[in-house]
């Protein structure tokens, strides 16, 4: 992928902006469990971090999804995960089916005000009993009149106990799983919402995060985007853009953990000599370098794709399995070097480790990316043969 000045541009007002107004901050933002999200966001807003790909239109400045790739890279560079976080579910997660399939009342209503950070929007798919199974969600909304009345839970949401809207998949017929779900937007001060204290989670501690409960909601049916029945094949969608910010986001990240380990590898002495003149430590920072440069192409092949205008289901989860599980275990490593010092809870390395973690769980299972990738290899045994039938 050929990076250009505008490129770097960017790249260096989000470094600016991480080490200044994120960075400084981490310590009391992780042990208060959550960021002043509505102080933070109006200030990438004005620099227009959080409309990159969005519609000129609407206030975004309507380039290609390269340049989210290279604000996703420095975020992870930030030294915690949560903060990313948030605001990718802001950009990439919360926002492009609203940008792709809503009507212009509702884009101007929520997606212009989320471009300029003076929305703060969270995506509420997850429940209880439907964490990677989308199709499993039982959350309703059922007609009455000209509205839509939703009753049921989401689990595990993002800036939920901050936001200013939720954009709710909920099953509006009965139907079959995958065309009975539409994706509708939810003020949060909608009566009948109500949020759990909240959860106290192992890492990604500075994004808060709560389940929600939907009691006799009323909304308009205008606030659903696109078709009726059409949620299920907007999320997936909006799925393949959050795997790919995620891995990006992820080689910031892991980027940042290992210079820090090859420091502190230079400066702490073992046996008369700095701990990383041993051949088994270099060789295996060595290693590890290969590894992220190897996600890396990855990545900015599946964005060179999906600017193409190509179906990047298979590059993306790919991306997303593999950032995952680089991250596990470049998160191990790196602490396994940094000893004692790795196991105190403040220690970058220590923070790393933990909210890397989310990244083989969240958006997606591992194991879900391994059925998405099969399926796309035809390599998935046949319905028969699962009921042990004959092969």
């Amino acid at each position: 992928m050929q990076f250009t000045a505008e490129h770097e541009n960017l790249r260096r007002t989000t470094r600016s902006f991480v080490d200044k107004e994120i960075t400084p901050h981490i310590e009391a933002w992780e042990t208060a469990g959550c960021f002043p999200a509505h102080e933070l966001f109006p200030k990438l807003g004005e620099l227009g971090l959080l409309g990159i790909c969005k519609p000129e239109a609407y206030g975004g400045l309507g380039l290609d999804y390269s340049y989210n790739v290279v604000v996703a890279e420095e975020l992870g560079r930030a030294g915690c995960g949560g903060v990313p976080l948030a605001i990718g579910v802001q950009t990439d997660m919360a926002t492009p089916a609203l940008a792709r399939f809503g009507s212009d009342e509702l884009r101007a209503r929520f997606l212009t005000p989320a471009i300029q950070g003076t929305a703060i929007a969270s995506i509420a798919v997850s429940e209880p009993g439907a964490g990677s199974d989308v199709a499993a969600i039982t959350t309703r909304a059922d007609k009455d009149g000209d509205d839509y009345i939703i009753n049921g839970t989401k689990m595990w949401i993002t800036n939920s106990t901050q936001a200013d809207f939720f954009c709710v998949l909920a099953n509006t017929s009965e139907g079959k799983p995958h065309i009975n779900k539409s994706l509708i937007v939810v003020p949060a001060k909608t009566p009948g919402i109500s949020l759990s204290p909240r959860l106290s989670k192992l890492g990604m501690r500075s994004s808060d995060t709560a389940q929600i409960f939907f009691d006799q909601v009323r909304v308009p049916q205008s606030n659903r985007i696109g078709a009726e029945g059409m949620g299920f094949m907007m999320q997936m969608m909006q799925f393949q853009e959050e795997r790919l910010w995620g891995a990006a986001n992820a080689l910031g990240g892991m980027q940042t953990c290992l210079d820090l380990t090859i420091d502190y590898c230079r400066q702490r002495q073992t046996f008369g000599q700095p701990l990383i003149d041993n051949q088994v430590v270099h060789f295996r920072l060595a290693e590890l370098q290969t590894e992220i440069e190897l996600l890396r192409a990855l990545v900015y092949q599946a964005t060179e794709a999906h600017i193409r205008g190509e179906d990047i289901t298979r590059l993306a989860s790919m991306a997303k399995l593999k950032a995952g599980r680089l991250m596990r275990e470049l998160t191990d490593t790196c602490l396994q070097y940094w000893g004692g010092m790795g196991y105190m809870w403040d220690n970058p390395v220590s923070r790393a480790f933990r909210d890397g973690r989310l990244v083989s769980i969240g958006g997606g299972a591992d194991e879900i990316m391994l059925g998405i990738i099969c399926k796309l290899m035809d390599i998935l045994p046949s319905r028969k043969k699962n009921q042990g039938g004959a092969a």
